[in-house]
């Protein structure tokens, strides 16, 4: 049992620290919103959203102020769109009306994003699939709030490369779309292997086709805390190290459990899951890099980051799962360069390229993340590191995504400026040579051998 005493033991984490629920995200069912008449369908999504949600950001804002705890997003996650549009929608236009109606719904209930306008190709695509996939870069250029992902790739199906080759077009169209914005487009479009149902983090969230209609995902943040944690116990040895990162883990999590449960109660959502991730935001003090440093590494990307990333990765899990009645999402520690004040400084300084990143991925939460690369980057290219991710998390059994973000008219060395959470990035450099013999190639990436478990 979870009581009000616990919180107040946590208010120093939230006062000086960064610590906060990053965001209350309500996952909400559309399959009874399927209709033959794109109109009709386009009504009755909107209609089902705003009557579920229209609480739900008055309610997070309640929380926060009587617990004291800073809720920062408040989100909606549907069902993937490919599936809902099936029977209505004839060409790429039609799912850009739906786009639309996403964004009023989202308007309307006043929430920071809605996650959902997404296709889940892991092991092929319908014409229902190519058609969403096909409308992405106008979809994300006409709206403010909708977010797009594309699962490409699963340990038990393999990747789907005719969806990874489509998706490097895709990525480099949504960046030309929203060029005058420096591409943020891109920022709001990721390409998941293993994608879990229950994430409540964008650009990645949508509500699972095994969820029920409607739940409620708490997700919570506190890279903050832990670097405070970990400076006490400077020069400690491992065994100590791993102890102070699980005790914080834990009492971070029970805050988003007891947020989780109230939200759940007084909107009349059932409880989903609490996701523990470390995600960092440009604050200073708010960095998984800083954390990393206070580790002992001069700057992420020095040799030692894989390890470091992967025991804290761990123990965040170890901590976090015996603090929340049910733990699901991604669960671990973002990597997001252009949201990581101090991954951005690593990168500036040279040491941290493309390639350590893709290292780092095989043991965190997600993948490349909000990574600025230059706009004149080769389609082919795009996919490649898209492939070269899904086969990390295809291999590995876990979660990996690439969120590129091309930005059009700049060139390494410069910086690409997305504003809020999103925060900046300098752009990073893309190996120059080819990938696209191998990535024109049709067909599917098969499964590995151990994904043949029953």
């Amino acid at each position: 049992m979870i009581n009000f005493h616990e919180v107040i033991e946590t208010n120093k984490m939230i006062e000086h620290e960064n610590l906060d629920v990053r965001t209350i995200t309500m996952g909400i069912s559309l399959f009874d919103c399927i209709d033959s008449d794109l109109n009709t369908l386009c009504d009755k999504i909107v209609n089902k959203i705003t009557s579920l949600a229209k609480n739900l950001v008055s309610t997070g804002e309640e929380i926060g102020r009587e617990f004291g705890i800073p809720i920062v997003n408040k989100r909606i996650a549907v069902t993937p769109i490919s599936l809902i549009g099936a029977a209505a929608c004839k060409t790429g236009s039609d799912y850009v009306k739906i786009a639309w109606a996403l964004d009023d719904a989202a308007r309307k209930t006043g929430v920071n994003f809605i996650g959902g306008f997404s296709a889940l190709v892991a092991k092929g695509m319908t014409r229902s699939d190519e058609l969403l996939l096909r409308s992405i870069s106008e979809a994300l250029s006409v709206t403010d709030y909708v977010c797009s992902s594309v699962v490409a790739g699963s340990t038990k199906t393999g990747i789907n490369m005719d969806a990874v080759h489509l998706m490097g077009k895709v990525v480099k169209d949504t960046a030309k779309a929203t060029a005058e914005r420096d591409s943020v487009g891109c920022a709001k479009l990721v390409v998941l292997c293993n994608a879990p149902d229950d994430n409540p983090f964008v650009a990645g969230a949508f509500h699972g086709v095994t969820e029920a209609d409607a739940i409620i995902n708490v997700g919570v943040s506190g890279p903050g805390v832990v670097k405070t944690a970990i400076k006490g116990v400077r020069g400690e040895d491992f065994s100590t190290l791993c102890e102070t990162i699980k005790k914080t883990a834990f009492q971070v999590t029970r805050v988003g459990q007891l947020v989780a449960l109230e939200a759940s109660r007084r909107l009349g959502v059932p409880f989903g899951i609490v996701d523990l991730s470390l995600a960092p935001t440009p604050a200073v003090g708010d960095s998984v890099a800083d954390i990393l440093r206070e580790m002992g590494l001069e700057h992420p990307g020095a040799p030692g980051t894989t390890a470091a990333l992967a025991m804290l990765n761990d123990q965040v899990k170890k901590g976090g799962v015996m603090a929340a009645s049910s733990v699901g999402g991604l669960s671990g520690a973002f990597i997001p360069v252009s949201e990581d004040q101090g991954m951005i400084e690593a990168v500036e300084a040279g040491a941290l390229n493309l390639e350590k990143l893709e290292a780092m991925t095989t043991v965190c939460s997600v993948g490349l993340d909000m990574i600025a690369i230059p706009g004149d980057t080769p389609e082919v290219s795009i996919s490649g590191i898209i492939a070269d991710e899904m086969a990390l998390g295809m291999v590995n059994g876990k979660t990996t995504a690439v969120r590129l973000i091309p930005v059009i008219g700049k060139g390494v060395g410069e910086r690409a400026e997305f504003g809020g959470l999103l925060g900046y990035a300098p752009i990073m450099p893309v190996n120059r040579f080819s990938c696209a013999e191998f990535v024109s190639r049709r067909g599917r990436i098969p499964a590995p051998i151990h994904s043949f478990r029953n």
